[in-house]
């Protein structure tokens, strides 16, 4: 078995690789993430078996899957929740999760499909996560159509987690809600922490201040404990690590509303340098590549699914996107189809949805290999064909 130090260095010169294929791709149709999935699978035990995800990197494939979903969260503009598109993401999402339960109902009643619970809610799934460096790095994150996805994305990260508490969970539903409901509780009162330490004039905000342009990095090790506080109270409570990172994030959010480039540099240098991609190399090296490779057309079914349940109604559903103030025009059918590929994107919920499921002993970890993979796919292939539906910009012609 390869040693940890092995197995980390496989892991860091995958993370150094990555991005320099990628960068050789014309117009950046090949996404990072891609590749890092892509060389998690080659190094994984499963190929080349030269590294392993054992406890010590998984401890960083825990912080990085935190940092994901932290930096998601941060990014996710509240009043655009509330507002017309959050709404309608909402919606739509429910719709998703009708769908899904009777997709897979009806799939279940022919013996097709066990655990139908699990997979109807990892179908319904959006990798804002995932997307987040795909969107920052095309330039997307600011546009309405990103704005779009950020809102599908949103409710395609909460609606399953708060799924799969209450319906995956051993308590029972009324339990798991009032569990849910403790939990958010806790979370708006330590929201009110930093709020109270922000406050001008408090000596503890100039000595934060003075220390996060110094080696102490204050402004990085709060978010951190942030990030691990959060994590923590979601683990005591028996839910996903997710729920509290998602959670995190939108309380550093309501801390900094207008942001703050010198700590999201940090952040990203950080999470983007380190973390996250040892969170998609380990992904990439937890498919049992024989188990998909033995049951193809479970894997394509699968893939259509996802498409259905989750693409299909997002498609429909930006029909009525008409801006903000509702004056612009709608989305064309090329930029619909864009948003509902981003929205169909799916990995880190999945792994976290067949992991429960696993574990509950109503899944096989065939199939649940089966369903990451399938996830893993719509992040190699969905991001790509949403690029390549996008419009070539004008050249400027001099005369």
């Amino acid at each position: 078995m390869p040693s940890v130090g092995a197995s980390l260095f496989w892991i860091a010169l995958c993370a150094v690789i990555a991005p320099l294929l990628a960068g050789l791709v014309p117009r950046k149709l090949v996404p990072e993430v891609v590749l890092l999935l892509i060389a998690g699978i080659v190094i994984g035990p499963h190929v080349l078996d030269i590294a392993v995800a054992g406890s010590e990197i998984g401890l960083l494939r825990e912080l990085g899957l935190g940092m994901l979903f932290l930096l998601a969260g941060y990014e996710i503009d509240t009043s655009e929740l509330s507002g017309r598109g959050g709404r309608r993401a909402l919606v739509t999402w429910l719709g998703c999760l009708v769908l899904a339960f009777a997709v897979v109902g009806l799939l279940g009643l022919t013996g097709a499909i066990n655990a139908e619970i699990a997979v109807a809610i990892a179908l319904t799934s959006t990798a804002l996560g995932t997307l987040l460096p795909i969107l920052k790095d095309s330039g997307m994150l600011e546009t309405r159509l990103g704005r779009t996805v950020l809102n599908h994305g949103a409710f395609g990260e909460l609606g399953p987690v708060v799924a799969m508490a209450v319906l995956l969970g051993s308590r029972g539903a009324l339990a798991s809600l009032l569990v849910l409901a403790a939990f958010a509780a806790l979370a708006v009162a330590v929201a009110y922490i930093p709020a109270s330490v922000r406050r001008e004039g408090s000596k503890l905000l100039a000595i934060i201040r003075l220390g996060s342009e110094t080696t102490a990095q204050t402004t990085v090790r709060l978010t951190i404990l942030l990030l691990v506080t959060l994590g923590a109270l979601a683990t005591i409570f028996d839910l996903d690590i997710i729920l509290g990172a998602f959670a995190a994030g939108f309380i550093l959010r309501r801390t900094v509303p207008a942001g703050d480039e010198k700590l999201e540099a940090k952040l990203d240098g950080l999470a983007f340098g380190l973390l996250i991609p040892v969170f998609f190399i380990t992904s990439g090296m937890a498919i049992d590549v024989k188990a998909v490779a033995a049951a193809p057309g479970v894997l394509i079914a699968f893939l259509l699914l996802i498409l259905l349940v989750r693409g299909l109604p997002v498609f429909f559903a930006e029909r009525f996107d008409r801006g903000p103030a509702g004056t612009d025009a709608p989305p064309t059918v090329r930029d619909r189809g864009r948003v509902a590929l981003y929205a169909a994107t799916g990995l880190p919920l999945i792994v976290a949805v067949t992991e429960v499921a696993v574990d509950a002993g109503q899944m096989t970890t065939a199939n649940a290999s089966i369903l990451v993979a399938a996830g893993a796919i719509t992040v190699l292939v969905l991001p790509l064909s949403a690029s390549l539906l996008a419009p070539k910009p004008v050249e400027a012609h001099v005369r």
